[in-house]
């Protein structure tokens, strides 16, 4: 059966022509958008700022009340004269997306409704590195099943009680919100080369994974959890994440670093994420920066992430507790990192020595992605971010002098505050992009599709 053959059936009942279904899913996504970007609107102002007929508007928006996508919120009057006109707005209490993040020493959280509204946030220490695969899924699938369970629960009440509210209140959650919130969607974090399309994690050195189907095993793992799994790298997401929502958003051309134990990067260009042919790209972790330097997790030696990823930095200042030690359970990274910084603060030469030692080879490093894209910021996450006050003024100066076009390339370092969540949280605004792109997948049983993927070039 060809396309052009095919039949979809729509909400109301009608069989159309799968085109009909097609365009009515963009004009879907299309009134979401507006609402999302825009806040409450009227069918009419939506019908002005759209291009589509009122008729059409007021027929779409049927289907999104249908579907608990949107919701009445009073009357807006225009001016002087006219008629009233009744305002709508996106309502997305009741569809919840979740954003996971595997990395070498935890694994992170970060679920939401569709309206953004953050539910369930949190990182737990769990040693990846040393775990194994089936070992590490089990953990990552315990992770999710506990956040779904909640996310499940929470749900606003009558009253537009938030979910502490309703616990505070020992009232239920699911019973309040009429079912509470559906899990929708999945999106998880890896740091390592990720097949998107098929959800299938390539290689990931650091983890000690290669060729891992994690979408499908983590789907078999949720049993009834009949949600889309979509799988990505974290610095890509991560790197999604600073440009809708971080300290350089709307930057063009910017470049994000993970600063975890490796060293990912992702890469904007012209406001679109670089992929590349086969959608690899962003492995600055290993541009080899020192021949016969130390050897790293991806088996060779002299790997940039070798000299400034936090293994390095805790190795030099920390030595006794450094990665790969059996003496105590791997603690969670912002406990290590804070050990660090207050050693710094308090004048530690030690740690002074080894920050301003990571802090050049960051520089080193920063300047071969600014010869090669010339972004306008990097942004640095993870513990680059924590202790940039000691280690951003060593990586620009660094930079500025190594840079081929000098103080023209107008770079610089910039830290972000979105904390080691980074690629958890753009994992859920992905999800939260590839719903709204298609309406028709949520407020319906849940089926799994292919998803959108985020415009790369």
């Amino acid at each position: 059966m060809t396309q052009g053959q095919h039949f979809t059936r729509l909400a109301r009942g009608a069989a159309q022509p799968a085109g009909h279904a097609s365009l009515r899913r963009t004009n879907l996504s299309l009134v979401l958008r507006h609402l999302r970007d825009h806040g409450s609107s009227s069918r009419a102002d939506i019908a002005e700022a759209t291009g589509l007929h009122r008729a059409t508007v007021s027929n779409l928006m049927a289907e999104l009340l249908e579907r608990r996508l949107v919701r009445e919120v009073g009357i807006e009057h225009a001016g002087t004269v006219g008629r009233p006109r009744r305002a709508v707005a996106l309502d997305g209490a009741h569809v919840g997306v979740l954003g996971l993040e595997i990395n070498v020493d935890y694994v992170a959280v970060h679920g939401t409704d569709l309206g953004g509204r953050v539910l369930v946030e949190r990182r737990v220490g769990f040693d990846a590195m040393g775990s194994g695969t089936d070992h590490s899924l089990r953990e990552l699938g315990r992770v999710a099943r506990q956040a779904i369970d909640e996310l499940t629960r929470a749900g606003a009440g009558p009253s537009g009680l938030g979910p502490g509210d309703l616990a505070a209140s020992g009232a239920s959650g699911v019973a309040a919100s009429g079912g509470g919130i559906r899990v929708a969607g999945i999106g998880v974090a890896v740091p390592g080369l990720v097949d998107v399309g098929h959800g299938v994690v390539a290689l990931a050195p650091n983890l000690g994974w290669r060729d891992v189907s994690l979408a499908s095993r983590l789907s078999v793992a949720l049993g009834d959890v009949q949600a889309p799994v979509t799988v990505d790298n974290d610095a890509n997401l991560a790197a999604l994440a600073e440009y809708t929502s971080g300290v350089a958003a709307g930057t063009a051309d910017m470049v994000y670093l993970t600063g975890e134990v490796g060293v990912g990067g992702g890469i904007i260009v012209g406001g679109r994420l670089l992929r590349g042919a086969d959608g690899f790209s962003g492995e600055v972790g290993h541009m080899p920066v020192d021949p016969g330097g130390s050897r790293c997790g991806c088996g060779r030696s002299g790997c940039w992430e070798t000299k400034v990823g936090l293994a390095a930095l805790v190795r030099m200042a920390t030595p006794d507790r450094a990665y790969g030690m059996a003496t105590a359970p791997v603690p969670d990274p912002e406990e290590r990192v804070a050990e660090i910084a207050r050693g710094l603060a308090g004048g530690d030469p030690l740690m002074l020595a080894a920050v301003a030692e990571v802090g050049r080879w960051l520089g080193l490093g920063g300047s071969i992605l600014v010869n090669l894209f010339n972004p306008r910021v990097i942004v640095v996450g993870g513990y680059f971010a924590t202790l940039a006050r000691w280690l951003l003024p060593f990586a620009q100066a660094e930079l500025e002098d190594l840079v081929v076009a000098g103080p023209a390339a107008r770079c610089r370092f910039v830290a972000s505050d979105l904390g080691f969540g980074a690629a958890s949280l753009g994992a859920a605004n992905v999800v939260i992009n590839q719903l709204i792109d298609d309406p028709t997948a949520i407020g319906s049983p849940p089926v799994r599709l292919a998803a959108p993927q985020p415009t790369a070039t």
